[in-house]
């Protein structure tokens, strides 16, 4: 479970940073804490091309933020299937999506009220 001296910024810097180690693309950062109610502060969104490439994703993310801060997701589901992976890191959750499930499901309309950063990625 995240320990409350983590640093937001820290943290949503190194899920950035496992995102991009594996070439995961359509990175987006939605900002919840103006939304009154929500279940955390941020939502990371990322897509993948594969199964296989969801899945490298979260586990990059776990290496990474497991490696500089010793924190561990609170909970992690869709592993079996590659297709949605969902991480709970309490304060940020992170989604990672096949392309297609995540256009089906777009998120990012159901938190219009959220202010949204995209993360540019080069490669």
């Amino acid at each position: 479970m995240t320990k409350k001296n983590t640093n937001n910024d820290d943290l949503l810097a190194l899920i950035i940073k496992g995102i991009e180690d594996v070439k995961g693309n359509d990175i987006s950062i939605l900002d919840l804490r103006e939304i009154e109610n929500t279940v955390c502060d941020y939502f990371v969104i990322c897509s993948g091309n594969s199964n296989t490439q969801v899945n490298a994703i979260a586990g990059s993310i776990q290496k990474v933020v497991s490696k500089e801060l010793k924190e561990k997701p609170w909970h992690v589901e869709g592993e079996q299937n590659g297709e949605w992976i969902l991480m709970d890191y309490v304060s940020i959750v992170v989604h990672v999506f096949q392309k297609h499930i995540r256009e089906y499901y777009n998120i990012e309309s159901l938190w219009g009220d959220a202010k949204i950063t995209t993360i540019d990625t080069n490669y």
